[in-house]
């Protein structure tokens, strides 16, 4: 069934907005150009844009000959703004950004890492977030989305587990709504406020940074570990988001999530940086200090590091093989410190390989380091935000 002119129209919509925003200025002709609509068609849509504020007229390009001049369109939008949160077991960050993807200001704080307390955690997620909304004079606030190091689910949308700070579920919106002046205005207005995991919105990010190869296997370690795997058949899906919890180690370690020998137990962080005698710097200095210098003692052949990490790389080998013998991925992105370190682990799977007839048919994927650091999972749901918008832009 063909879609209803409206929704034709908003599609359309958004495709224009998305050529202003990125091109940064852009004229009416070019975008008919890159989109295949027709000029008529984009000078009313256009029309559209500009009476709702989201583009405005910039500079008029003289014609070349006889032509008529050409009058760019840049994105507008200056009273609204996108606010995304972030809080993993170290630290809590808010971000304000304007439709394209400009940053406003942005806020982190440690919370450190206070264990089974998760109101002490969201007293500083509060803090963050109004602070970085009183930066908004003018501004109003049109998505909102809190990201959590931790799997989410149920209705309204809750924390089910967080290993890494050892809660249980925890109703974090509830308790954020309480805490933070710019969470209740946002939702006395109307707004609704989306809870996302992280390793689904980082993993959506890395697919896209890694030019959206049909299959992408995705395995992070920074407060802990975590990891998806991106499917993309015209449109990228997320599934597996808990990869830190493959039970890789038959009658191991029991692990806070309730089974035995997950691969948090035998290679994350807080494991790893406790071999190597960083656990002290974890706790004084915060998580990211203490990878940067597991990572500089690695480098520097210290041996409670190397001995650490040669036992951290062979299991988190071992589980990118479980995984990749599933689902075949075109290519295998590690993320935090795990990025720094990506060749020594694409040696330790390529050294697992199985040895079979016809391997070279069975090329195994290559393990690549994220270029997109410690705000993988941030520049995800901010992406996230902005193609909701762009789906319905004059309901900004």
């Amino acid at each position: 069934m063909p879609l209803a002119t409206p929704d034709v129209r908003r599609h359309n919509l958004g495709l224009v907005l998305r050529q202003v925003l990125e091109a940064g200025a852009i004229a009416r002709s070019d975008i008919a150009g890159r989109t295949g609509l027709s000029r008529g068609a984009v000078t009313s849509l256009v029309a559209d844009l500009l009476g709702a504020g989201l583009v405005r007229e910039a500079d008029v390009v003289p014609a070349e000959g006889l032509g008529r001049p050409r009058v760019h369109l840049e994105p507008a939008g200056d009273d609204v703004c996108t606010l995304t949160a972030l809080l993993d077991a170290d630290k809590a960050t808010a971000v304000a950004a304007a439709l394209d993807g400009t940053t406003l200001a942005r806020v982190e704080r440690r919370h450190g890492r206070p264990m089974r307390d998760p109101d002490a955690v969201v007293r500083v997620l509060a803090d963050v977030l109004d602070e970085v909304g009183a930066t908004l004079t003018g501004r109003r606030i049109v998505d909102l989305s809190v990201v959590v190091w931790a799997p989410v689910g149920g209705v309204p949308p809750r924390v089910l587990a967080d290993t890494d700070l050892e809660w249980g579920e925890v109703d974090l919106l509830g308790l954020l709504r309480a805490r933070s002046a710019v969470v209740a205005a946002y939702e006395a207005s109307g707004g609704e406020i989306r809870l996302l995991p992280d390793s689904q919105v980082a993993a959506l990010a890395e697919h896209a940074s890694a030019g959206r190869p049909a299959t992408l296997l995705y395995l992070k370690s920074d407060s802990g570990i975590g990891g998806a795997i991106v499917f993309d058949e015209g449109s990228p899906r997320v599934v597996g988001a808990a990869l830190g919890h493959l039970p890789v180690v038959p009658d191991g370690a029991l692990c806070l999530c309730g089974q035995h020998g997950c691969l948090v137990t035998v290679a994350g962080p807080d494991q790893l940086f406790a071999a190597a005698g960083l656990d002290a710097l974890a706790a004084e200095a915060g998580l990211a200090a203490a990878s940067d210098e597991f990572v500089r003692r690695i480098r520097a052949g210290v041996p409670a590091a190397t001995t650490a990490w040669r036992t951290g790389a062979a299991e988190i080998a071992r589980s990118l093989q479980i995984v990749a013998l599933s689902v075949d991925p075109d290519i295998i992105v590690v993320g935090g410190y795990l990025a720094s370190l990506a060749g020594e682990v694409d040696a330790a799977f390529r050294a697992i390989q199985p040895h079979i007839a016809h391997a070279a048919e069975l090329t195994p994927a290559r393990v690549i380091g994220s270029t997109l650091g410690a705000d993988a999972a941030l520049l995800g749901a901010q992406h996230g935000a902005r193609e909701r918008l762009l789906a319905d832009p004059l309901a900004i």
